[in-house]
């Protein structure tokens, strides 16, 4: 198999070459830190030999739940926010069928996803769907009591004991949680539920090679197996012992963290393939979440192009240059569309006649990215040689490693969030939550 390839030649006119060269050293002292547990947010490093650690038997065994909600479900709800579904849902997107949700004969069930926000109309209209539905739940969460997905749990599983009965439900919920603790884990082994473990070491952003992310992309069809093969070949490639000039996770944290001190503060994910756009969401949460706090970090945005340059390209070509680009490419489609020639040609495209379609995208590309560069925009290139399980799997733990290289460049700890908590504090406070009496009054006296 070949590798995914990072080239940072079109950052060198705005960074020099030899200033990149000179992270060689802080570039692999973090990389070392994170082998050796020595910097911080240590005791969240669970991920790093988390790829090379998955065996045989924890294989099979996801394989076989995910066999029988394969089997018994039309529908399966993905409960879960953040890192609980993001990972999991890029995944099943970029491989899927576009129009997956149109075909009436399937051979996995829909996937389908709860708990990721708290809108009154999107769960009446999901609850509405899985009526006279065979459904079942993968439940993804920690604690279990996380108001999006654990509001979103008691009105599924409700529902669906009262479909299937609760002796079918209890074979249809699956609770990925805590070892041993929390409210998922208690209701689980009350209800008998099959269970997977979330490990204390791993963060949600981090968790998509474990079964947060491995059951929900098996029940749809796909081969964790190859996803899992790919991410163990990019945990080789950038080992402790990778020397910086050979490991495209410490080069990309270099380059990135240069343009940041150069005044680049926004990153922009780019796209030339609808289906990655999921994977977009993923990466802006791993580097939103990791780099953004004490008042450092790159902010993390995202672009499917071409679509988005007929509404953001001309900001990009001339606005506030603060920006810098990093595309995701896929050098081979998995599909054959030639450009038909038409006698009367009043599109005047019949310069095109002939040509695959994804060389068209293709030269859109290769044409932004100069026009970019030109208009004072930096830019890195991630190159896929095609969309499936193998590359994808090199792609997550390639990002998954550079966030932990790049956050301890930068100072911050990249494993940490204690900037989420805040709206939580409020939100329960207005919604008079016991034990929030002191905040309530507080806050209604703002208000």
């Amino acid at each position: 198999m070949n590798n995914i390839q990072l080239s940072i030649e079109k950052a060198y006119g705005f960074v020099a070459p030899e200033t990149v060269a000179a992270y060689k050293p802080a570039a692999e002292a973090a990389n070392k830190a994170l082998h050796q547990g020595t910097g911080k947010g240590n005791d969240f490093l669970g991920w790093l030999h988390l790829p090379s650690s998955i065996d045989e038997a924890h294989l099979a065994d996801l394989e076989a739940t995910a066999a029988v909600l394969r089997a018994h479900c039309e529908v399966v709800v993905v409960i879960g926010i953040g890192g609980s579904y993001l990972g999991a849902k890029a995944t099943i997107d970029a491989l899927s069928n576009s129009f997956d949700w149109l075909q009436t004969e399937r051979k996995s069930p829909a996937i389908v996803y709860a708990g990721q926000n708290i809108g009154e109309d999107y769960l009446f209209e999901l609850q509405q769907l899985l009526k006279n539905k065979k459904f079942g739940i993968i439940s993804i969460s920690k604690s279990g009591t996380t108001t999006e997905p654990a509001l979103a749990f008691r009105l599924l599983k409700t529902q669906l004991e009262e479909q299937q009965g609760k002796e079918t439900a209890r074979r249809l919920i699956v609770a990925v949680t805590d070892k041993a603790r929390g409210a998922l884990r208690t209701l689980a082994v009350q209800e008998g539920y099959k269970t997977y473990v979330i490990e204390d070491n791993i963060g949600g952003r981090y968790s998509v090679l474990s079964p947060v992310g491995l059951l929900p992309i098996a029940v749809a069809g796909f081969d964790i197996r190859q996803l899992v093969s790919g991410a163990v070949s990019m945990e080789l490639q950038c080992d402790e012992g990778s020397a910086f000039e050979n490991n495209m996770a410490a080069q990309y944290a270099a380059v990135r963290n240069e343009l940041y001190k150069s005044g680049k503060k926004i990153e922009i994910l780019v796209n030339y393939h609808p289906k990655l756009h999921f994977v977009s969401e993923w990466w802006k949460q791993l580097y939103g979440e990791s780099e953004g706090k004490d008042n450092l970090g790159i902010f993390p945005a995202a672009v499917d192009f071409t679509t988005d340059l007929h509404s953001m390209g001309q900001w990009i070509q001339e606005g506030e240059r603060t920006i810098f680009e990093t595309v995701i490419s896929v050098k081979e489609s998995d599909h054959k569309v030639l450009v038909p020639s038409d006698p009367a040609n009043l599109d005047g495209l019949n310069f095109l006649a002939g040509k695959r379609v994804d060389e068209v995208n293709k030269m859109a590309e290769l044409g932004t990215l100069l026009a970019h560069i030109d208009g004072g925009v930096p830019n890195l290139k991630i190159e896929l040689p095609k969309l499936n399980e193998y590359y994808l799997g090199q792609l997550f733990y390639f990002f998954e490693k550079a966030c932990g290289i790049s956050g301890y460049l930068l100072g911050v700890n990249p494993f940490d969030q204690p900037g989420v908590e805040a709206y939580k504090k409020n939100m329960f406070a207005l919604l008079e939550k016991p034990g929030f009496e002191a905040e309530t009054a507080a806050l209604k006296a703002r208000l």
